[in-house]
């Protein structure tokens, strides 16, 4: 089923979560153990993250630098194709990004999609990997998510890279992108933030998934900005609890958020990591209560390869 139709047909809010592919060399066990403990809550779908090559240095003895090409966690596609094989009744939506795709690896892998039966698509951009600061697409590849979508609309039209061809099938894709509450880091405000994102909506996009975000004020602020700048597709809140005391260093230097002064008073009374967890679970537990209350389509958490603090919080809320 189309994620727009899950939103459509249900009158409560809906529960998914986000899955990182394993890093190379390890198998898919540990996704299948993630997601067991979720099971039982019934989740609506199931988004699994894309990572594109990075550039990394090898040191030789001799002081010399080697520059290797690798990808951490590659498997998008086949893990897609699995979680649909042993979890029928869940969808799956793969992400699909600008970085590191031409335009013809993208109809490839959209035609993969659509050869395994999956009509979810999640278009993002991507970020640049660590060793570059701006990002740079490849070669007839997308330099922003606007593009990735017009291109999956003209393959739901039946318009190939390829004129010549004939007689072609039009794939049905649904697609989301991605939005933030507290501005893209790159959008120098957030009135050109909303002017970017309609145009991703109004290229053909459904739904928008958030970044993560603490202070659900963030949140209804972003959603009567969308209205008033007349996007009116279902926004659903992305949610990340908190699981080490370093989080509150990283995740603001990582994804450009702000951390609430109530939260940072919590987690400065932790001993331990195992402490941070819990202010992780109880403040997650209360931002999604909330949410439910203000009557959002579906709450979507980050699971980062831990599941355990999102069975928690969502044996409390659903």
């Amino acid at each position: 089923m189309k994620i727009i139709d899950h939103i459509k047909n249900s009158k409560k809010t809906l529960f998914s979560f986000e899955l990182l592919p394993p890093l190379k060399g390890h198998n898919i066990s540990g996704i299948y153990r993630t997601i067991a403990p979720l099971m039982e809550f019934n989740p609506s779908f199931i988004n699994i993250t894309y990572h594109q090559e990075e550039v990394v240095y090898k040191k030789h003895k001799s002081g010399l630098l080697e520059k290797k090409i690798v990808r951490k966690r590659p498997g998008t596609v086949a893990i897609s194709a699995a979680i649909k094989y042993k979890y029928p009744a869940v969808d799956v939506v793969p992400h699909l990004i600008c970085g590191g795709f031409s335009r013809e690896d993208t109809e490839y892998a959209l035609i993969d999609f659509h050869f395994l039966g999956i009509n979810n698509i999640l278009a993002l951009r991507g970020d640049p990997p660590k060793a570059q600061r701006v990002f740079t697409p490849e070669k007839d590849g997308h330099q922003y998510a606007c593009a990735l979508v017009s291109q999956i609309m003209d393959m739901n039209r039946g318009k190939y890279l390829d004129d010549e061809l004939e007689n072609t099938t039009a794939t049905d894709f649904c697609v989301g992108v991605a939005g933030y509450p507290e501005k893209h880091l790159e959008s120098p405000n957030v009135t050109t933030d909303l002017k970017y994102l309609k145009q991703k909506i109004d290229a053909g996009a459904e739904y928008i998934i958030t970044q993560m975000f603490y202070d659900n004020q963030k949140y209804f602020s972003f959603v009567k900005n969308c209205r008033d700048a007349g996007i009116m597709v279902p926004i659903i809140p992305g949610l990340k609890p908190i699981t080490t005391l370093k989080d509150m260093g990283t995740l603001p230097q990582v994804f450009n958020i702000d951390i609430p002064e109530d939260l940072v008073k919590e987690l400065n009374k932790c001993k331990s990591n195992e402490d941070a967890f819990h202010v992780g679970v109880e403040w997650s537990t209360v931002q999604s209560k909330e949410l439910i209350g203000f009557g959002v389509p579906v709450l979507h958490y980050f699971t980062i390869g831990i599941s355990e603090n999102i069975r928690q919080i969502v044996s409390s809320v659903f």
